[in-house]
């Protein structure tokens, strides 16, 4: 059974010949496993450990020159200045482009959002190298995944955050709700076009759309469920809509804690939720495959926070056969960390995770 085949019917809520496998990992971890394994490429990484997916980039930037601050940091597309920042880490070092200031922070009426000088123009993207991207990954005879970078996912709430605050923001959909309808609603436009004319290069050949935004944290959701219904709801419905006019199934990544709202994720006609985060409240995985499973499929789960840093190989393998257990029986589960390895992640656990997969995951 080929990838394509086996992740099919997994997302059919049936069971293939073994739980499809994801990988996620930053740059650092990535490097010090091609080092381990003497590999020159990540694509051969990725064969070894049988990863049944693979991801494009998505468009390039070729817009408008970034501007440069006298601090160092740089604008991103949105206009939101970010600064590089490198985080020494299990003897590697992580880099991430941290924003150091949100440009809406103080604005205090709709003509303000309007006047916005720097909102992005979804024309100020290369959508040709999508086909390529595309076509060498469909090479590989895997699923295609079109997510985008860190820096430009399909999203509403995170881009909002940036470009406001994030206290601002939560505190406008109570006190200012016309300036988060409009911020929202403006984020969401410019990635429905975005993703839309990605879909076109593509030609169909991108299996599955995830978007990315953290509706949750560890205790709970960041706004009341009213609140996601008022604000966020309506953009994220386009963006999967879109996704399912272009055949691709639709997968969603939140971070945290957020069970009042999977209904209406399902609703919204998802397919894949990601990650169900196992170290917060309220996401028990037993509980919400009896609730969701026949309607919503899996993808996550093992611990980045606990498990893979501060385990020993043994605690990794405990922790794969219990979504095994509890998440694989019927279909519907992809094995995946519930965020990227970080470098605090020690390389026999990385090595124990996919052998886990390997030796566990077959039905």
């Amino acid at each position: 059974m080929d990838a394509r085949q086996r992740v099919a019917l997994a997302l059919d809520h049936k069971e293939p010949d073994r739980v499809p496998v994801d990988y996620w990992a930053t740059a650092a971890v990535t490097a010090r496993l091609l080092d381990h394994f003497g590999f020159a490429s990540e694509e051969q990484l990725l064969q070894d450990f049988d990863v049944d997916f693979r991801y494009v980039e998505g468009p390039k930037y070729v817009g408008p020159k970034l501007e440069v601050h006298p601090d160092g940091s740089v604008d991103d597309h949105w206009g939101v200045p970010r600064v590089r920042v490198e985080v020494d880490s299990g003897g590697q070092t992580s880099v991430y482009q941290e924003v150091i200031h949100s440009p809406l922070r103080d604005a205090t009426s709709l003509d303000q959002l309007r006047d916005y000088p720097k909102w992005p123009d979804p024309d100020w993207f290369d959508y040709d190298c999508v086909a390529a991207q595309v076509a060498a990954a469909r090479r590989t005879g895997k699923v295609v995944v079109f997510m985008g970078d860190r820096l430009n996912r399909c999203a509403q709430l995170k881009p909002a955050m940036y470009l406001r605050g994030v206290d601002q923001i939560l505190l406008d959909m109570a006190s200012s709700p016309e300036m988060a309808e409009y911020l929202f609603g403006k984020i969401a436009a410019f990635y429905v076009e975005y993703a839309r004319r990605t879909f076109e290069v593509a030609g169909g050949d991108i299996d599955i759309f995830m978007t990315g935004d953290d509706f949750g944290a560890q205790t709970g959701l960041l706004m009341s469920p009213e609140m996601w219904r008022r604000f966020l709801r309506p953009g994220f419905k386009a963006l999967v809509e879109l996704g399912r006019h272009y055949g691709c199934k639709v997968a969603h990544h939140s971070c945290g804690s957020i069970k009042p709202i999977i209904p209406d994720l399902i609703d919204c006609g998802l397919d894949i939720l990601n990650p169900l985060q196992p170290d917060v409240r309220d996401m028990d995985h037993a509980e919400l495959k009896r609730q969701f499973g026949d309607r919503l499929s899996f993808h996550g789960t093992i611990s980045i926070q606990r498990t893979l840093p501060f385990g020993t190989p043994d605690d990794v393998r405990s922790e794969v056969r219990r979504r095994m257990e509890t998440l694989a029986p019927g279909g519907g589960f992809i094995f995946c960390t519930a965020h990227n390895i970080q470098a605090d992640t020690p390389t026999e656990n990385v090595v124990a995770l996919f052998d886990a997969y390997r030796a566990l995951g077959r039905y």
